[in-house]
């Protein structure tokens, strides 16, 4: 089955793990006072898949348990919805895109991201060898499906016109989230929307002969395409199972780094609807954005520069209505290694 980051039935994930507290390597001394078995809820972006390997490798090495938590992962019934419900109080984290965050920060939700789980853009305009579009001036005249979120309009613009190609040239039409059935059905020439480690992996395996453009080698800013993210207050009161929570989660990444076969199978065991062999090779092609290109900086860490960069456009293109001020929308203080 074709999957798109947001949207279509999400699968169910319900994964309660009882703990016992054990100090970690690289972490913080914390107290000792800290309760065994700390509860902590997670919502994910989308339903359980490769970009998650290093949350399932996590809970199935016992990670979590020796950082003191039980953590809960819960699968959204809508996929705009993991923020909103932490903004309730309705869940203590949540998986979402650097895009998504900005813009419920410009709506005054008073949300921080906490460490980035992929650190470029997967987001990619993808078509099929059959239409032969390799760069995008080859999408003038051509029609282009988009989920019909605005900075995906933003997107297409910004690579047409640093093509040299007038935007109104191309078709752009939205087809909610059905990109890539829409691009099989030849509604549409090409989607911009997909992800280049799954959908493109995806139609490689059907012998689709996928071609992939990706957004952040074409114009538009780099940004981390998932955010671990928390709540502002809950970081001023301490903030300790956060960064309990995300050492242990790098040392999940870790392991799948280590072994990349032995994290998948541990995903498709708690998941077992997903497609083992597809689940690998996502993963395999993913692992390098895992993880920060600089290799001193710990798992998680985010770039205040290149997010301001990301929030200035979205900001030039009508996105936000107030300065972005994005280096204030993310912290690294819990990684391994950072903070006080």
């Amino acid at each position: 089955m074709i999957r798109r980051p947001r949207g279509a039935a999400a699968l169910a994930a319900l994964v309660l793990i009882l703990v016992v507290p054990l100090a970690g390597c690289g972490e913080k001394d914390e107290p000792s006072g800290t309760p065994a078995g700390e509860p902590l809820e997670l919502v994910l972006d989308y339903f359980p898949n490769a970009d998650h390997v290093g949350i399932y490798a996590a809970l199935a090495d016992g990670d979590f348990r020796a950082a003191g938590l039980d953590v809960k992962v819960r699968t959204p019934s809508d996929p705009g919805a993991p923020l909103k419900l932490l903004a309730a109080g309705r869940a203590d984290l949540a998986i979402s895109y650097e895009p998504e965050l900005l813009l419920a920060r410009d709506r005054g939700l008073k949300l921080v991201a906490v460490g980035a789980l992929v650190q470029t853009p997967l987001t990619s305009i993808i078509s099929l060898g059959s239409k032969d579009i390799r760069s995008p001036a080859d999408l003038a005249g051509a029609r282009v499906g988009t989920a019909g979120i605005p900075y995906q309009s933003a997107y297409l613009k910004t690579i047409l016109t640093g093509a040299g190609v007038d935007p109104a040239r191309v078709k752009e039409t939205s087809v909610g989230f059905d990109l890539v059935p829409a691009m099989l059905s030849g509604k549409v020439d090409a989607t911009l929307g997909a992800f280049w480690n799954y959908e493109g992996i995806q139609l490689a395996q059907r012998r689709k002969r996928p071609r992939i453009i990706r957004m952040e080698r074409v114009g538009v800013p780099t940004y981390a395409e998932l955010v671990l993210v928390a709540r502002q207050d809950d970081l001023a009161r301490g903030g300790s199972r956060v960064r309990r929570f995300v050492q242990a989660l790098g040392r999940g990444y870790a392991a799948a780094r280590r072994d990349p076969a032995r994290a998948v199978g541990q995903l498709v065991r708690a998941n077992p609807d997903l497609d083992r062999r597809l689940q690998l090779a996502s993963v395999r092609a993913t692992l390098p954005v895992f993880f920060p290109a600089d290799r001193r900086r710990p798992f998680g860490y985010q770039n205040p520069a290149t997010w301001e960069a990301y929030g200035e456009w979205m900001r030039r293109n009508g996105l936000l209505k107030r300065p972005p001020r994005a280096s204030e929308a993310l912290t690294n203080e819990f990684l391994a290694g950072e903070g006080i």
